[in-house]
C-alpha cells in the first residue's frame, strides 16, 4: 500500500447521510449542494431558487452547508490519518475499514490515538530500554508456568538501563498502562460514564473566597454533567479564567477501577496478576482520568458556546429586525454630565444636518439655555423623533426632554436608545471616512439618531459583539461567533431588502453576491456619477459581473425608477414574466405594481412554467401586491414611568414598563429607566412554564414588568412578567 492515496470523501454518501440526519429529502440536498458549489449565496437560493430546494428554509440551507463542510472535513482527516499510519507500516485492512467506515471526527481521533506522534513519555523511555516485548507479555496474560526471575531476567541490561528486574517491570507496566489508555473502547466506557453520570465541580481557589465576588455562587458548587446549562458552566469557566475557581470533573472512581479491572484483567492465575492490578490503578490516575476530564469539560464547553452563540445570533437577529423609527428628522443626544450632552440632528435619510452640546445636567444644570437650544432645534429642522443614549446620564437627560416636550406642548416622540457599541463605531475608520470632520463624541450622538431611525442600517457598521446581546460572547469560539452573527446580519440585511441609493458601503457588502470590495466600489461609483436609475445601471460598476449582479440584484431597491419592479423583491430575471402578467390583465407593468386588487386577479397557476414553479410565481403575486414591503413590525417605544431614574427610586411592587436588551438561557434582561437593566428570570416570564425564554419574549420587546427585589450594593433588579400580567 505504499504510496497508494487515499480518498475518503464520497458526495454522493455525505448527501444521503446529510438528508437522513435533518430529516430532509435527498434530491433538496443535492440540489442545496449543487447550487452553493456553483457559487450561489444562501439568501439568493432560500428565495429564488424555491423550486430545486423544494423551499427549503434559510436555516435548513445553513444546516446542510455546515454538515457538509464537516463531512469534507472528516474525509480530508481520515485520509491524513491513514497516510501517516501507512507511513508507520501499521495500516491493517481490518483498521482501514474501521477508519473508513467512521462517521464522528471524535471517534475518529479515538482510534487514531495510539499512532498518534506523542511527546516524550515514561513508555516511550520503556520502549528505548527494549521492554516493549516484555509489556507484550503482561498484555496478553497468558499463564506462562515460569518464575517472575526467569520472565524478567532477559531484559535486564545495565547498558540499556535497565539495572534490575522490577526497573524492567515498572518499565513494562508503563507501557501497558499507555497501551490501555490509548484503546478507543476503554476510553469510551469511561468517557460515556463521566459524561452520564460524571459531575462538573467548581472551588474557590486559596485566597479568593471574597464575598461580594460575581463567582460566590460558585465557590462549592457542583451539577451533573448532563444537566449543567450552558450559562453557569461558562460562569464557571471565566471565574477559573480569571483565577478565581477550580473546575473540574468528579465521578465514583471506585466504581470505575472495579469496573475497568474487571474489563482489562482476564486471568487472575496470571504470574504478574497482582502487579497488572497496580498498573489499572496508575493507569486510571495517571492517564485515563485525566484525559478523560479534559475531554468531558471540552465536551461541555462545546456545548455551552454553541448554545451562547445560538442565543447571542438569535438577540443579534431580533435587534437587527426591530422596528424602524421611519425617515423623519431626528435629534441624537449622546449624554454626560461635566462635558455636557452631545447633540446631532440628522434628516430622515440619516444625512447630517447640526450638531451642538448643551448642559441640562450637573454639574451646570443649564436647564433654560438647553431648553431653548432644543426647541430651537426642533422647530428649525422639523424634528419628529428625540433619541437618547442609555448610559452615563441618560435618565436626567431622559426627564430633561421629558419637561422641554410637555411644558412646549411639542408633537416630538422621545425614545431611550441602547448606545451599545455607539463608541466602537464613533472611533472607527469608517466613522472618521464618512464624517472626518466631526468630533468622536459628536459620531456617536449621531449613530444613536440613525439607529433609532434604522436599526439595521446603523448596526451593521459595528463589530456585532460589541453591540451587547450577547451571553459569555467573549468566553466562546471567536471564528464559530463570528460566523454565525454574519450569518445572521447576511440573512437580516436580504430580508429587508437595502435601498441602494442610500445604503453605506458596510450595509451593501452584506448583500448577497457583493462583500466588501463590492460595496466599496458601488458607493464609489454612486458618489461621482449620481443615484442610480435603474437596477441595470449596477452592471457599470467595476467588477460587478454577471454573478454578482444576479446574486444581489433582486435584493437591491432603486426608489423612483422608470422600471415599477426596481423597487421590490422581484429579480430581474422574472420581469418578462410580470409583463405578461400585465398584458393578460390589460394593464401596463406599472398599474400592476402596487395594486393588490388587480394581482389577486390573477391565478399562480397560470404562468407555471418548466423553468418557474409555483413557489415563484406565488412570492412575485404576494411582492406585486405589496412592493419592497418591510417585514418589520411597526415601531413602538417604551414609556419610563417619570420620577424613577435611579435604582434608589424603585420599590418592591412597582409596576414599570420596560423594553427588553437581551434574553439568555435563564430568563430575560429588561431596561426600566435606572441605567441598570433588570432580570426578569425564566420562572417569572409567563404564568405558563417556559422552556426557552426566546418562547416568549424578544429583544426589543415592550413589557409591563413587576419589580419583585432590588439590592443595592450589588446594583441587581429582580422583576416579574408574569405577576405583572396577573395585577
Amino acid at each position: 500500500m505504499d504510496g497508494e492515496a487515499f480518498k475518503c470523501f464520497d458526495p454522493e454518501r455525505a448527501v444521503s447521510q446529510v438528508a437522513e440526519t435533518l430529516g430532509i429529502n435527498r434530491n433538496s440536498v443535492r440540489a442545496t449542494v449543487e447550487l452553493l458549489d456553483a457559487g450561489n449565496t444562501i439568501p439568493f437560493i432560500a428565495r429564488y431558487r424555491k423550486e430545486a430546494t423544494q423551499s427549503l428554509s434559510e436555516q435548513a440551507l445553513r444546516d446542510i452547508d455546515s454538515l457538509m463542510a464537516k463531512a469534507r472535513e472528516l474525509g480530508q482527516r481520515k485520509e491524513t490519518i491513514l497516510k501517516t499510519i501507512q507511513q508507520q507500516e501499521k495500516l491493517t485492512d481490518a483498521l482501514r475499514r474501521q477508519i473508513e467506515n467512521c462517521q464522528d471526527l471524535k471517534q475518529l481521533e479515538e482510534i487514531y490515538l495510539p499512532y498518534r506522534p506523542k511527546r516524550r513519555t515514561r513508555a516511550t523511555a520503556a520502549r528505548e530500554r527494549g521492554l516493549e516485548p516484555l509489556a507484550e507479555i503482561l498484555l496478553r496474560q497468558e499463564t506462562l508456568h515460569q518464575s517472575r526471575r526467569a520472565v524478567l531476567q532477559p531484559y535486564v541490561s545495565a547498558e540499556l538501563g535497565v539495572p534490575d528486574e522490577e526497573s524492567a517491570l515498572a518499565g513494562a507496566c508503563d507501557i501497558v498502562a499507555e497501551t490501555w489508555a490509548d484503546n478507543a473502547s476503554v476510553r469510551h466506557v469511561l468517557l460515556e460514564h463521566a459524561s452520564e453520570a460524571g459531575y462538573v465541580y467548581s472551588r474557590v481557589k486559596r485566597g479568593k473566597d471574597e464575598p461580594a465576588s460575581k463567582f460566590e455562587m460558585y465557590f462549592e458548587h457542583q451539577e451533573l454533567c448532563k444537566n449543567v446549562p450552558s450559562h453557569r458552566f461558562l460562569a464557571m469557566r471565566r471565574g477559573e479564567t480569571e483565577g478565581v475557581l477550580r473546575v473540574g470533573i468528579q465521578i465514583d472512581s471506585e466504581a470505575m477501577l472495579r469496573r475497568l479491572k474487571s474489563r482489562l484483567l482476564q486471568n487472575p492465575r496470571f504470574e504478574f496478576h497482582s502487579d497488572l492490578l497496580k498498573t489499572v490503578d496508575d493507569c486510571f490516575e495517571r492517564l485515563l482520568f485525566p484525559a478523560i476530564e479534559s475531554t468531558v469539560l471540552q465536551e461541555l464547553r462545546e456545548r455551552a458556546e454553541s448554545e451562547a452563540i445560538a442565543v447571542f445570533a438569535r438577540n443579534l437577529r431580533e435587534l437587527l429586525l426591530a422596528a424602524p423609527a421611519g425617515a423623519h428628522s431626528t435629534i441624537g443626544i449622546d449624554p454626560g454630565f461635566r462635558t455636557g450632552c452631545k447633540i446631532a440632528v440628522v434628516d430622515g435619510t440619516g444625512k447630517f444636518l447640526h450638531n451642538t452640546t448643551i448642559y441640562p445636567t450637573p454639574p451646570r444644570s443649564d436647564f433654560e439655555s438647553s431648553a431653548a437650544v432644543l426647541r430651537e432645534l426642533i422647530a428649525k429642522f422639523q424634528v419628529r423623533f428625540i433619541a437618547i443614549g442609555n448610559g452615563t446620564a441618560s435618565r436626567e437627560t431622559d426627564a430633561f426632554v421629558t419637561r422641554v416636550l410637555r411644558d412646549a406642548k411639542l408633537d416630538v416622540t422621545r425614545v431611550v436608545v441602547s448606545e451599545s457599541g455607539a463608541s466602537v463605531y464613533s472611533a472607527s475608520e469608517l466613522a472618521a471616512r464618512e464624517h472626518p470632520d466631526l468630533d468622536v463624541t459628536v459620531r456617536g450622538a449621531l449613530s444613536i439618531a440613525r439607529r433609532l431611525q434604522d436599526p439595521l442600517a446603523e448596526l451593521v457598521k459595528i463589530d456585532p459583539k460589541a453591540i451587547g446581546v450577547g451571553q459569555y460572547q467573549h468566553d466562546v469560539n471567536q471564528t464559530d461567533l463570528r460566523k454565525s452573527l454574519d450569518a445572521e446580519v447576511e440573512s437580516c440585511v436580504n430580508l429587508v431588502g437595502v435601498d441602494v441609493n442610500m445604503a453605506s458601503a458596510p450595509l451593501l457588502s452584506y448583500v448577497s453576491g457583493i462583500g466588501p470590495k463590492l460595496a466599496e466600489r458601488i458607493v464609489a461609483y454612486r458618489d461621482e456619477h449620481g443615484r442610480f436609475e435603474s437596477r441595470k445601471q449596477l452592471r457599470d460598476v467595476p467588477k460587478l459581473g454577471a454573478n454578482a449582479f444576479e446574486q444581489s440584484a433582486g435584493f437591491l431597491r432603486i426608489r423612483d425608477a422608470v422600471q415599477p419592479l426596481d423597487n421590490s423583491a422581484v429579480h430581474p430575471e422574472r420581469y418578462q414574466l410580470v409583463q405578461r402578467m400585465a398584458a393578460d390583465l390589460k394593464v401596463t407593468t406599472k398599474e400592476l405594481v402596487g395594486n393588490a386588487s388587480l394581482a389577486a386577479k390573477l391565478n399562480a397557476k397560470d404562468y407555471v412554467s418548466d423553468a418557474v414553479g409555483l413557489p415563484t410565481i406565488q412570492d412575485i403575486l404576494a411582492e406585486l401586491a405589496k412592493p419592497g414591503r418591510d417585514p418589520r413590525s411597526e415601531f413602538r417605544a417604551a414609556r419610563f414611568t417619570e420620577g424613577v431614574s435611579e435604582l434608589k427610586d424603585l420599590r418592591k411592587g412597582m409596576m414599570l414598563e420596560g423594553c427588553v436588551t437581551n434574553v439568555t438561557k435563564f430568563g430575560a434582561f429588561v431596561d426600566i429607566g435606572v441605567h441598570q437593566d433588570g432580570l426578569v428570570h425564566i420562572s417569572e416570564l409567563s404564568n405558563t412554564f417556559v422552556k426557552d425564554p426566546s418562547e416568549v419574549v424578544s429583544v426589543g420587546d415592550v413589557v409591563r414588568v413587576k419589580v419583585l427585589d432590588v439590592d443595592l450594593d450589588r446594583k441587581r433588579i429582580s422583576l416579574s412578567r408574569k405577576q405583572a400580567s396577573a395585577s
